[in-house]
């Protein structure tokens, strides 16, 4: 059976042992009765999956432009091109001049350091969570970090930033309270034990009302350093989130290490960034722990493309034109009523989501369907995944790239078939 070219050519794409496999549960088929011997190549390939991998590609029109069960920022096709040429054999590690050894991701780490230029050193690992962790076991292993009660936050799935940081040895010294702090608190906190001030950005969370907190700027006339954990993944200011905070800003008011995550606002891959003082860079970059979190080919191939590349997906659903969403969504609704189907046009409101910009509202637009259209498009290849507001499915457009819009339309028109 498996020198059938079809079998053979998904032995090829899939691997011999799963089309082995799939070949099996069919002849057990034909003995049980259930199918004739001539059928058995057919339902094989019927049982296979379309690739290897069993992610399921889906189409974002939550109306969450980084939604963190999604894998968040969707990679530019720069990125994605870079990804395939970083999974063959290449240079990350050698300097192809000279034939000997050279330092890993250089061009990433080049292309970081000309889009920050207020830092004087910068350094990837894998992720953000793992950055401030780095951070926190250099500088402050056996130490303390002084932080504010209202910025020990939990950062998803349970994850509590106070654990965090526990764990890498340090010591949490904590001050003001849970809405209001002020420099006199840290002042009177700062001392021999400080290994830093830890500055975090509420960036899932907004505390409004009878608050106060300290910026960067204060803090940095403190006699020791300043780590601002800026979360987003913001490397200057941003037009359509101006109370966002970017790496830039922070390092000219004086922070002393920026840590930041690459697959946020950033629109890059899953990657964890330090920008800074050269002197704790180096420090950071060869603590024994660097080496446990530092980033493969892939990752340093699709965040240099990002730095270097076009606008990214994340970047053009933030500036896109309210006004062509709604031509949009029109246009697609007018198309699935002339099949039938009972679709209209909304007005809606889109988040950054992902950690970032909480708060900010995104005026968008979208198409409306049966509540049952939900569970339909979840089950389709590719999936959709929408959002049910007064039993109807909603498909928000401000995350769908334009180019999908027929592959959205065609993904409807098979779930009113099932």
């Amino acid at each position: 059976m498996l020198s059938d070219a079809r079998l053979a050519a998904a032995a090829g794409k899939l691997g011999r042992r799963a089309v082995k496999a799939a070949v099996t549960a069919a002849q057990q088929q034909v003995r049980d009765g259930q199918l004739e011997p001539e059928g058995v190549a057919d339902a094989a390939l019927a049982a296979l999956p379309e690739q290897a991998c069993s992610l399921v590609p889906v189409l974002n029109a939550t109306g969450i432009l980084l939604h963190t069960n999604l894998g968040r920022a969707v990679l530019s096709p720069a990125a994605r091109a870079a990804l395939q040429t970083a999974s063959g054999t290449t240079d990350v590690e050698l300097d192809l001049n000279t034939g000997t050894r050279g330092r890993r991701g250089r061009g990433t780490l080049a292309a970081l350091a000309r889009l920050v230029p207020d830092a004087g050193g910068v350094h990837v690992v894998n992720n953000g969570a793992a950055a401030l962790v780095l951070a926190a076991t250099a500088l402050a292993s056996g130490r303390e970090i002084v932080i504010a009660r209202g910025e020990m936050v939990e950062i998803g799935d349970g994850f509590r930033l106070p654990d965090l940081l526990v764990s890498t040895g340090a010591r949490l010294r904590e001050v003001g309270t849970a809405n209001r702090v002020t420099l006199a608190d840290y002042e009177a906190a700062v001392g021999p034990e400080t290994g830093f001030v830890l500055k975090v950005h509420p960036s899932n969370f907004v505390v409004t009302g009878f608050t106060a907190s300290v910026p960067v700027r204060e803090l940095a006339r403190l006699d020791v350093p300043v780590v601002a954990d800026i979360g987003s993944g913001l490397l200057c200011p941003h037009p359509v989130l101006p109370d966002e905070p970017d790496a830039g800003t922070a390092l000219r008011d004086g922070a002393a290490l920026v840590t930041a995550s690459g697959d946020k606002l950033l629109g890059g891959p899953q990657a964890g960034l330090l920008l800074g003082r050269a002197d704790l860079i180096q420090t950071l970059r060869r603590h024994p722990l660097a080496r446990a979190l530092r980033v493969d080919k892939l990752t340093l191939a699709a965040l240099e493309a990002t730095l270097t590349g076009p606008r990214t997906p994340t970047d053009e659903a933030l500036y896109a034109d309210v006004g062509q969403l709604r031509t949009r969504a029109v246009a697609m609704a007018e198309s699935l009523r002339s099949n039938g189907i009972d679709a209209s046009t909304v007005d809606t409101t889109a988040a950054v989501g992902g950690g970032g910009a909480p708060g900010v509202n995104l005026p968008s637009a979208a198409v409306s369907l049966p509540t049952e259209y939900a569970a339909l498009l979840r089950a389709g290849r590719p999936a959709v995944l929408g959002r049910v507001e007064r039993d109807r499915c909603v498909l928000d457009l401000r995350a769908v790239a334009p180019a999908d819009d027929a592959v959205l339309l065609a993904a409807v028109r098979s779930a009113t078939r099932a």
